[in-house]
């Protein structure tokens, strides 16, 4: 990768897991009733074809993890799982209401926090609570977020036998320096164990993220990390940028010193070294930060161009409808989104009222649905259409003059048909959308909101 390229593109710019992105949200007009209706809309419209997702945060974690930019309650108090579980699923019993039919589950997810933070008997307690009020679609997908350090074979037997078939575990990094400036200290043998544990009990799919761009992060430490990962075969691999907001997320990121981070050039040589190491050992790329084998779900999704992007990162199918349990989670109708509140007591509060815990969200206009749909594909397959005239918008009209330096720089091909973003503008995605995020344009922001795009 050209350096002079990473200099000119290395901007500030969202991650585009949602469009609008949360920042410019229409906060003012929206309400707890639109979103309803706007939910109500969207089950009608799709459960009955293709289902509903759910993504339930899980928040506790035992130490902080401080290159971590999630919701979390850190406490080695086991005392509160009962508690949240008893909370998520007050909550579900809510949406179940607005729902007013039994939903189709297609995808369910547990992230965190810690998921395996929690004991197997309550993770059961909370599966079989979820679903004792809902039915499962013939190609559903259960998925969760293991911790190599505490998920134990009952965690990953217990899941197994509720339906669970993928696991992505934490890796970050294997080098000791690394490991403990970002206080998650975690042998090759604590991983290779939970590895080879979650597929001798019958895990088809097991994932493993790895970050680049670390405090103390060195090429060499990220190519020792892939030959590591390399030895033990995942199928699916988050290669992704550490992402240093800590304006954002307060002392959590304050635990080294911004100049212990890698410069710009150095992080993108990382993520190439990366890359290639990664190409050589049979992953494929799949659109931003994630590489998978042949037999994984998630490159037969990029294969036949129906993957998916959406506030849980890639899947391989789409619905469009997903709600989000317990606190800080993201639903999406396809047409608003709706976000929980931050805190535990909030969400405890809220719910003991019998209220939805939403505190924000934005209800979609034909305008920002348009140009979801744009980023959505360039997010998922590199390239989007003029022809479509589902997807015309006037004020796209001089996307090509916006563009014309990416093209320039053999980024970007642009036609009369649309746009196609190059093996070289792969890792510039982010910048080709945000010629398309016109709320971007009308609201620069006046303080630092996002990390940097290299």
């Amino acid at each position: 990768m050209c350096n002079s390229l990473v200099q000119k593109y290395n901007v500030a710019g969202p991650r585009y897991t949602s469009y609008p992105t949360v920042p410019y949200w229409d906060e003012a007009t929206f309400s707890l009733e639109k979103w309803k209706t706007s939910l109500s809309k969207s089950f009608r419209e799709s459960n009955a074809s293709e289902g509903i997702s759910l993504y339930i945060h899980l928040p506790f974690c035992e130490s902080l993890c401080t290159f971590c930019g999630c919701n979390k309650r850190i406490t080695k108090r086991h005392d509160v799982e009962a508690p949240y579980i008893k909370a998520l699923l007050k909550e579900w019993q809510l949406y179940l209401e607005i729902l007013n039919d039994r939903p189709k589950i297609k995808e369910l997810h547990l992230g965190g926090g810690t998921p395996t933070f929690f004991s197997s008997e309550n993770l059961e307690l909370l599966i079989k609570g979820i679903l004792k009020d809902a039915d499962l679609d013939k190609n559903y997908a259960f998925s969760f977020e293991g911790h190599p350090n505490n998920t134990t074979r009952k965690h990953l037997e217990t899941l197994i036998d509720l339906g669970f078939t993928r696991v992505s575990f934490g890796v970050q990094d294997y080098n000791d320096t690394v490991q403990k400036a970002i206080h998650r200290v975690q042998p090759f043998e604590h991983v290779k164990r939970v590895t080879e544990t979650a597929r001798a009990v019958g895990f088809t799919s097991v994932g493993h993220d790895i970050i680049f761009g670390l405090p103390f992060q060195t090429e060499a430490h990220v190519a020792n990390t892939i030959a590591l990962t390399k030895s033990l075969r995942p199928d699916r691999i988050a290669f992704y940028s550490y992402a240093h907001v800590p304006w954002i997320k307060g002392n959590g990121q304050r635990g080294f010193k911004d100049a212990d981070l890698p410069a710009a050039e150095s992080k993108r040589a990382q993520y190439e070294i990366g890359k290639r190491l990664l190409s050589d050992a049979g992953y494929h790329e799949i659109g931003m930060d994630h590489f998978a084998l042949k037999t994984d779900s998630l490159y037969e999704a990029m294969d036949h161009k129906i993957l998916h992007r959406n506030f849980m990162g890639y899947t391989a199918s789409k619905t469009q409808t997903m709600i989000g349990l317990g606190v800080s989670s993201i639903s999406d109708s396809w047409y608003g989104f709706a976000q929980n509140v931050k805190t535990i007591e909030a969400y405890y509060e809220m719910l003991e009222r019998n209220i939805i815990p939403v505190f924000r969200g934005h209800i979609l206009n034909e305008t920002d649905l348009i140009i979801r749909r744009h980023i959505l594909n360039l997010m998922c397959h590199f390239e989007t259409s003029w022809n479509d005239p589902m997807l015309y918008l006037e004020q796209l009209n001089d996307i090509g003059l916006k563009l014309d330096e990416m093209e320039s720089d053999g980024l970007v091909t642009i036609d009369k048909n649309g746009i196609q973003v190059t093996k070289d503008g792969q890792p510039f995605v982010r910048n080709v959308c945000m010629a398309f995020d016109l709320l971007l344009q009308q609201h620069q922001p006046k303080a630092k909101l996002f990390s940097m795009t290299v």
